[in-house]
């Protein structure tokens, strides 16, 4: 059976059970249907939450192959849960873009999976869709400001570099000119949209820790300049009370069950790539409240998500993790390896060798945090005894835990030795971690560290662009935010053909964009663009619903 087929013979528990367990009764939820709820923002208790031991799960660098984070996130959760740890999972939402695409949805695989499947993936509680617009009121907001002759503040069209957002990928909107049609119908200029989850509203909803500190980062947004060269921000503009207004049910985490009938907590959707990566800070100290061990993940590599997620959401919320389990693959070792993707399914012990730097860079990098990490190898049914022995090898000359979880097939079950080795190192009583940088280092500084320590590189060059944008950056007095890099998934450099574990380059930054709402300045290295397209033969030529509104090919 495919993912669907399994989630379909699942018989789903009525969401207000789900809660129960959780520990918040059915009166106190907002229920989206029989299987999705909301849950108020007053339960989040900061005493009990700081009891949870919070699990983070990476993964080595990205291959076509997929490594399956998410999977393990789940099979851990209901791993734990089988050992008698009260544990909850916790993630991002799927963007529809992903979905429609190329990645297909984000809810797990096999018989490590979150329900209810299809809701999730296709448009769940609404909350990418207030995000979306609340974005575009403040487009609305600038562009309208701009046509007043009595209210507007003087913007300079020129300097404004927000755009709108749209959730799905459309290549065709990367660059636009709005307001053609004469005086009535705005001032022309070049603007584009982005896609939904590279919207800064996005990283600001994951950031805040409660509506009055969204309503502080929405105003906090940088707009541009006035002609007299003074900066606007949002809350010049009078927007963020209605911004604030159109995310006041997306603000709050969403309750939902695993396969195997545990609570999942879903919220927020930021990409990893050009954006912190992760579920928001209200959902984590939400299952951090009411569980003993809480399991999230960072999306991408552990050089993209989970380095944001340390340098910038834990050091915001002051949250510390206990372990972070690395995902790998046996065939993702071989592709970093240099064997061919359609020659994954077939045993080459060599190519495991040879991609096991990749695997050694990332587990140094942990441990740069001062963390213990733990290996989980997500088997697959290619993957022969000889390949998985070179990597328990490795990881026992290194003197790092290492389990097999094999959680498609057997979900929970699948995951107690990865359990058990998690626990140990919880119980060990681990450091606390350290972040990479502190954030009133200078800017470059700040950059430099991350692209030599964790992505390896020479040195960092900087394009006559970023260096004017270091001034502006000086000029506002935001040099103490800290670093979201913008940089490709599939290497540990710039440069998407560097597999494995590339030495001698140069990280180029070729502008630095501003994010003064999220609370974080985004260098962006290489061919990095916020709105994906859709390869030749997206996934939404195979997804269809019958007539009785059993949908297909949503996997």
């Amino acid at each position: 059976m495919n993912d669907l087929e399994i989630a379909r013979k699942v018989k789903l528990r009525h969401i207000s059970e789900i809660a129960r367990q959780f520990g918040v009764g059915e009166e106190d939820i907002e229920m989206y249907g029989k299987y999705k709820a909301k849950i108020p923002l007053s339960f989040i208790d900061e005493k009990k939450a700081a009891r949870s031991n919070l699990i983070l799960v990476s993964a080595i660098s990205p291959t076509p192959a997929g490594e399956g984070k998410t999977t393990v996130s789940i099979g851990l959760s209901e791993g734990l849960n089988r050992v008698g740890k009260k544990t909850t999972v916790v993630l991002r939402e799927p963007s529809l873009g992903p979905v429609f695409g190329i990645k297909g949805g984000a809810t797990g695989g096999g018989y490590s999976q979150v329900l209810p499947m299809e809701d999730i993936n296709l448009h769940f509680t609404g909350d990418f869709s207030a995000i979306e617009k609340a974005h575009n009121l403040l487009a609305a907001v600038i562009d309208n400001n701009i046509q007043s002759k009595t209210n507007g503040l003087g913007l300079d069209p020129r300097t404004i570099h927000w755009k709108r957002v749209i959730d799905m990928n459309d290549r065709s909107l990367r660059r636009i000119i709005v307001g053609l049609g004469g005086t009535t119908s705005g001032i022309p200029r070049e603007t584009g949209f982005d896609i939904t989850a590279a919207s800064e509203i996005m990283a600001i909803l994951c950031l805040a820790g409660d509506l009055h500190d969204l309503k502080i980062r929405l105003g906090n947004i940088f707009i541009g300049y006035t002609f007299q060269k003074e900066p606007v921000f949002a809350r010049d503009l009078n927007a963020a009370g209605a911004m604030a207004a159109l995310l006041k049910d997306a603000i709050k985490p969403n309750l939902v069950q695993t396969i195997e009938g545990n609570p999942a907590i879903i919220h927020g959707g930021p990409f990893a790539n050009i954006a912190q990566g992760t579920n928001s800070v209200i959902a984590t100290r939400m299952a951090m409240t009411f569980s003993d061990y809480t399991v999230t993940e960072a999306g991408f590599g552990f050089d993209l998500g989970a380095e944001k997620f340390f340098d910038i959401k834990c050091q915001s919320a002051g949250l510390s993790p206990k372990t972070v389990v690395l995902t790998t693959t046996i065939r993702a070792l071989k592709y970093h390896g240099g064997a061919a993707l359609d020659a994954l399914t077939q045993p080459n012990p060599d190519a495991v060798k040879k991609g096991l730097p990749n695997l050694e860079k990332h587990l140094e990098n942990i441990l740069q945090f001062n963390v213990t990490p733990v290996i989980a190898i997500n088997r697959f049914n290619s993957d022969s005894d000889e390949e998985i022995a070179i990597v328990m090898e490795k990881a026992s000359s290194r003197g790092i835990r290492c389990a097999v979880a094999d959680l498609w097939a057997k979900g929970g079950e699948g995951a107690i030795e990865l359990a058990k080795k998690v626990i140990e190192v919880v119980e060990t009583d681990p450091p606390v971690f350290d972040p990479m940088y502190d954030w009133n280092w200078e800017v470059k500084k700040k950059i430099e560290t991350l692209a030599t320590k964790i992505y390896g590189a020479e040195y960092v060059d900087y394009s006559p662009q970023a260096n004017d944008d270091l001034k502006k950056i000086h000029s506002l007095g935001l040099d103490h935010l800290p670093i979201c890099i913008a940089k490709t998934q599939k290497s540990l450099s710039d440069n998407p053909l560097l597999l494995g574990r590339p030495k001698d380059f140069i990280i180029t930054v070729r502008e630095i964009e501003i994010a003064s709402g999220a609370g974080f300045l985004i260098p962006i290295t290489g061919n990095i663009m916020r709105m994906p397209g859709l390869p030749a033969h997206p996934a939404s030529e195979r997804i269809n619903i019958d007539n009785e509104g059993n949908i297909t090919g949503l996997i």
